[in-house]
């Protein structure tokens, strides 16, 4: 009996996806991700003594948050400039003028002379780092193969966490030697993150080489037009909102109000959650480039809700840690397959700064509302309304996702190919 032949239906049903080569990362890419552990080292060396730093020129906890605050302020005011700056000049000179800002604000910093000198050189940084923010993704999307773009975010994401972990480690030893000693130690580490970038990087064209050329720039309105860029500037909105804000805000409050645990509790519970992130962070990636972007992001996004809003219905410590790292793992399984699928949207042979900005711009703002508003759901009608809008948030992202194209490209599998 000869085999039923396949009908073209069953061939658009069943596409199999390319398979993702074992090839080693470029050159180019594993520069990216030294600069970007240095980078992160350097943010968690300051990022613990920032606010006791700001309290020795006698202000209250209110004036230490505001220092912390205006830097993500200033990153979203100047991420529509960093996007043009990128299209005029590319990726590479952005980036490194970017990080050198940074560096310079920090090193300001540690000779900050009262609060308001503080707040000024701090939002100054704010500003730098949005640029260097912007030009890393752009650089990343260029120099990524598009076959491995799922595995390249997840190593990129992986060199942050790592330099995120380390960071708090090593700057709470120098805190030893003064508050001032982190900011110092920071500020090196950029200009050496500065100075790998600059000097390693190849000299290609669209990315600051030695043409001087920048590649052509997508508009905003053509990517806005494709429905994979408008899910992603949703999901990494509610990303913002739950992983970046009320994460850092809202979580350490309940583990102390509602728990009734120690401060200790919402330090483990960030670790765990980084831990989570790490374990999704070794497969995720790979997974992003053979199985899709959709498949991650759907599932991460569902995991990441519905963990977060479980936290708010949690009684005791156990189960307050153990809903804090499944959240890490959902943020870990889809933070590569977003990053892969806005850089499908780009593509390699254009410019996105303007597109990424307004990107990076969505989880900004996410992480500025969500802490306030989940504030005041906690006030008002308690922690369990406030973890459950932040996970339903996180949820109808996932819808979004459920109606957006997949921009991984499909090839026909052997069975559908003539003979």
């Amino acid at each position: 009996m000869t085999p039923r032949p396949r009908t073209a239906a069953s061939r658009l049903r069943f596409p199999a996806f390319r398979r993702t080569p074992d090839a080693r990362l470029p050159r180019d890419i594993k520069v990216m991700l030294v600069a970007a552990f240095l980078i992160a080292l350097g943010f968690g060396l300051v990022a613990p003594v920032l606010p006791q730093f700001a309290t020795t020129f006698d202000v209250g906890a209110t004036a230490a948050a505001v220092i912390v605050s205006i830097f993500a302020f200033m990153r979203l005011m100047f991420a529509p400039a960093g996007g043009a700056l990128i299209g005029r000049l590319g990726e590479r000179p952005v980036y490194v003028a970017g990080v050198l800002i940074v560096a310079a604000s920090t090193a300001a910093c540690a000779f900050a002379q009262n609060y308001w000198q503080l707040l000024v050189f701090r939002g100054l940084g704010g500003a730098g780092s949005v640029m260097f923010t912007v030009a890393s993704m752009a650089l990343v999307i260029r120099l990524a193969p598009a076959e491995s773009r799922g595995r390249v975010s997840g190593a990129y994401a992986s060199a942050f966490l790592i330099g995120n972990v380390c960071g708090p480690i090593v700057g709470g030893l120098l805190a030893g030697f003064g508050l001032r000693v982190p900011f110092l130690a920071y500020a090196g580490a950029l200009v050496v993150a500065a100075l790998v970038v600059q000097t390693q990087l190849s000299h290609v064209p669209g990315t600051g080489g030695r043409d001087g050329s920048a590649a052509p720039a997508m508009k905003f309105g053509e990517a806005l037009g494709d429905s994979a860029y408008r899910a992603s500037l949703f999901s990494n909105f509610a990303n913002g909102w739950a992983t970046f804000g009320v994460r850092m805000a809202t979580i350490p409050l309940f583990a102390v109000t509602a728990l009734g645990a120690g401060p200790e509790a919402a330090g483990w519970a960030l670790a765990v959650f980084a831990a989570g992130n790490a374990v999704a962070l070794t497969f995720s990636g790979r997974l992003a480039d053979s199985l899709g972007r959709k498949p991650m992001m759907v599932a991460g996004l569902l995991l990441t809700g519905a963990a977060t809003g479980g936290i708010g219905l949690t009684q005791g410590l156990v189960w307050f840690l153990a809903a804090s790292m499944l959240a890490g793992v959902g943020a870990g399984l889809l933070g590569p397959a977003q990053q892969a699928a806005v850089a499908d949207v780009v593509g390699r042979e254009r410019s996105g700064g303007r597109v990424l900005a307004a990107y990076q711009m969505t989880a900004d703002i996410g992480a500025i509302l969500g802490p306030v508003l989940a504030g005041l759901l906690a006030d008002e009608l308690g922690y369990g309304w406030a973890f459950a809008v932040t996970g339903g948030v996180l949820v109808l992202a996932a819808v979004a996702w459920l109606v957006a194209r997949e921009t991984v490209q499909r090839q026909p599998s052997n069975a559908a190919r003539p003979s």
